[in-house]
């Protein structure tokens, strides 16, 4: 009995033709079974991704609404107690988004959220990088490609506030100024480029709108492309464990089974995102008026982000020194300096521990923090300051709510980011010691059972039960750090 074979159909012929000329087919058939380790913490990197999709589609979305313009017209919308008064139009367009657009409130919210979620995932992300050693080679550029899109994201976020011209963003932008003023000999001019005049100028918003909707973003969406395909060629990291190597990922594969996990995390995030979005209010423009040169809004601190930028200024001192007739603000130029350095030491950590340490080989298994005690207390150290200069940032708030002085609050920042961080370094670094010391106890002696055994001559022991195999791979797969010697404590 002969079989005749079929003729293709339409769709079979269709993905051929696109197959012979794009190689579609064989590509996918390399990536789309690549293996991803699963570990909770990968997810942080999601949140960042998807957090950035929520912020381009709410963002096209205020743009068929909101009008970058600083022509001052009267406002004559919903918000009565504003009804009258003279603004610029972009504070009177975010007013009508926030009032009298179906659903523009909730978007307008969402896409605050967004930013600030965004933000704080990219951080926690790249802290885990840090933490875990995964900056290593192969991956530092991916590692900078990272802290591009951090850096990146902080002026976003700072450009995207701003838009809305209302007094408190205003203030903002007086900071702002007042830091470009601070640059000796060419301050003047950056200031007068940036606003296209005195300042406020009338061009700040429609340069800040162009740089918000399509520079920024544009570099950060080829970052994030570029970020994704490295992670796809050097392969994703995994924790050591059994069966895990240098040479193999042990994983799930991307398709079916991570690109379902991944489509349900994303309408996950998006949903806590919108129900945030639906119950919080942020950035209520209308309670803080549209912005004036001669006034100034009280409480006024930047989104969380930036916070600690504001505490160096907050809480250094006001010197003042003159040199060759040019009065050098010291108060706000050191501040200016300190800022991006901060930033900059994170970036080109791993070029120079891989200088100090001498380790030029690739690596694919991640650090277990606790054995890598310098650099577990390097990076606990920049957290400590990174905090103790955001709370600076808002050092009026916390000497109102704790009832203090705020020059007695103001001290004790200006001694904790003295003090804090290398005590922070100091413990940390022995509580991994310790850390070390208790694994290596459970490796030679195995786990405490909790019961109590007497010993034929009286004596009373624990009795202790042995590690499993995989277990013992996992406290011993790892380096001896030259920190935990013999007769350490």
């Amino acid at each position: 009995m002969s079989t005749r074979e079929l003729p293709p159909g339409r769709g079979e012929r269709v993905a051929d033709w696109f197959d012979g000329r794009l190689g579609i087919h064989s590509l996918g058939r390399k990536y789309l079974r690549k293996v991803f380790p699963d570990h909770w913490s990968f997810l942080l990197g999601e949140i960042c991704l998807y957090s950035f999709v929520v912020l381009i589609l709410t963002g096209v979305y205020l743009t068929f609404f909101f009008h970058p313009s600083m022509n001052e017209v009267t406002y004559h919308g919903s918000y009565l107690p504003l009804n009258g008064v003279r603004m610029s139009e972009a504070y009177a367009s975010t007013l009508d988004i926030s009032f009298d657009v179906r659903g523009g409130l909730l978007i307008r919210q969402l896409h605050h959220w967004a930013a600030l979620v965004f933000v704080a995932g990219m951080l926690t992300h790249m802290m885990r990088h840090f933490f875990t050693g995964s900056f290593r080679r192969p991956r530092e550029v991916n590692w900078l490609f990272g802290w591009s899109l951090l850096f990146l994201g902080m002026f976003e976020g700072l450009f995207g506030y701003s838009l809305p011209d209302d007094l408190l963003s205003g203030t903002g932008l007086r900071f702002v100024n007042g830091a470009l003023l601070s640059v000796p000999i060419v301050g003047t001019y950056l200031s007068m480029f940036l606003f296209g005049g005195e300042f406020p100028g009338h061009d700040i918003v429609a340069r800040f709108y162009s740089l918000h909707i399509l520079v920024i973003p544009g570099i950060m969406a080829a970052l994030i492309v570029a970020h994704l395909l490295l992670v796809v060629f050097h392969k994703h990291t995994q924790f050591a464990g059994p069966g895990r190597t240098e040479r193999n990922v042990v994983g799930a594969p991307f398709m079916p089974v991570y690109l379902a996990k991944a489509g349900g995390f994303f309408f996950l995030v998006f949903g806590a995102l919108t129900f945030m979005a639906a119950v919080a209010t942020i950035n209520p423009v209308w309670s803080y008026g549209p912005y004036r040169a001669d006034q100034v809004s009280t409480g006024a601190q930047p989104d969380w982000y930036l916070g600690f930028a504001e505490g160096l200024v907050r809480v250094m001192p006001g010197w003042e020194i003159t040199l060759w007739g040019h009065t050098l603000v010291l108060g706000v130029l050191i501040p200016v300096v300190v800022f991006p350095l901060l930033l900059v030491f994170i970036g080109v950590y791993p070029f120079l521990e891989a200088r100090i340490t001498g380790d030029k080989r690739e690596h694919h298994l991640l650090d277990r923090p606790r054995n890598r005690p310098v650099r577990t207390g390097i990076g606990a150290a920049w957290i400590s300051l990174y905090l103790i200069l955001l709370a600076g940032g808002g050092n009026d708030i916390v000497a109102t709510r704790l009832h203090l002085s705020i020059n007695t609050v103001t001290w004790a920042i200006r001694i904790a980011a003295l003090v804090v961080p290398v005590t922070v370094f100091v413990v940390t670094r022995r509580i991994c010691l310790g850390l070390q010391l208790r694994d290596r106890e459970r490796v030679l002696h195995g786990r405490e059972t909790g019961v109590i055994k007497r010993l034929p001559h009286g004596a009373y022991v624990e009795v202790h039960e042995p590690l499993s195999l995989a277990e013992l791979h996992t406290l011993t797969a790892h380096e001896r750090p030259g920190e935990l010697v013999e007769n350490e404590p």
